[in-house]
């Protein structure tokens, strides 16, 4: 069975949605020269890497300049937020499931 435009068009679309947030992902990886000794990255910062931490792996694989931490950062209040966000972005998945009854 052939699917029909609509279909079609949904998956083109959400193949485009995709794309588009991985990109902007992208934009804001660790390592990428945005940040300074001037201007480290800070609290807020640290989260978001945190977050993107799967992702800042599989391109920092390909691209040498991207790392998985962000080496010009304000210190402990940096290691704090990416931290907090790996534990509860990832730790917090494997503590939510249930366990089955036998």
């Amino acid at each position: 069975m052939k699917p029909s435009r609509t279909t079609f068009a949904r998956r083109c679309l959400a193949a485009l949605a995709i794309a588009a947030i991985v990109l902007l992902f992208a934009s804001c990886l660790p390592g990428d020269g945005k940040n300074s000794a001037d201007k480290p990255a800070n609290f807020l910062t640290g989260i978001w890497h945190g977050w993107i931490a799967p992702l800042s792996l599989i391109v920092g694989i390909f691209k040498g300049n991207i790392r998985l931490y962000e080496p010009n950062n304000s210190g402990w209040w940096y290691d704090f937020g990416f931290y907090m966000a790996i534990i509860s972005g990832f730790g917090g998945l494997a503590l939510s499931r249930r366990k089955k009854r036998d």
